[in-house]
């Protein structure tokens, strides 16, 4: 006998429906194109239920991206065991995220849309708590002391929009291999084989 669902359970199920049916919408037509009825039609829920769960079409947009970023961060985390030396970690969270951002949509989502619909804050927000984060600590572990002599959030910051162009130019059709090989250089340069 089938067990009915509780009502938690069916409001999980519905937002998930929601976020899957706008993800892939959002991802065909891009956000200005892309209309909530077809958004509630996609998913098979009503327009009360879509705002049952989101303010609005951005709120819906703005939820669609913390799960793609999640998805990002877990990717990364999951690639980086504390048995790694704090480098070896850096470097294989380094090629995860790559590999996270090369799921169909992704990159056009996190780096495109996302900055044009939320604005580069709200993005910046969103990747401090997932990505970045990420990165911020395999730096911090990977440097360890005595500290660097250079600001650690700026560090951050440059790393993190390199990889983002490296993610950009994969999406565009560029040589994965080479990509991969320059940001590994890169690490190898700001970490000496002696700090992590």
């Amino acid at each position: 006998m089938q067990s009915r669902r509780t009502n938690p359970e069916r409001a999980e199920a519905t937002r998930a429906a929601l976020l899957d049916a706008a993800r892939a919408l959002f991802i065909e037509k891009g956000y200005a194109e892309t209309s909530t009825p077809e958004i509630v039609d996609a998913a098979k829920v009503t327009r009360g239920a879509l705002y049952h769960h989101f303010d609005d079409k951005r709120d819906l947009f703005r939820a669609v991206l913390e799960r793609e970023a999640r998805a990002v961060a877990a990717e990364i985390e999951a690639s980086t065991s504390s048995m790694l030396p704090p480098r070896d970690a850096l470097l294989k969270g380094s090629m995860a995220y790559l590999d996270a951002m090369s799921v169909p949509g992704r990159t056009r989502l996190l780096l495109v849309d996302g900055p044009a619909v939320l604005g580069a804050g709200d993005i910046a927000a969103i990747d401090e708590a997932h990505a970045a984060r990420t990165l911020r600590e395999g730096l911090e572990a990977a440097l360890g002391s005595p500290k660097p002599d250079f600001s650690l959030p700026a560090m951050t910051a440059l790393l993190s929009a390199a990889f983002d162009r490296a993610a950009l130019a994969i999406e565009a059709g560029s040589d994965p291999a080479a990509f991969r090989s320059a940001v590994i250089g890169f690490i190898e340069r700001i970490v000496s084989p002696t700090r992590g």
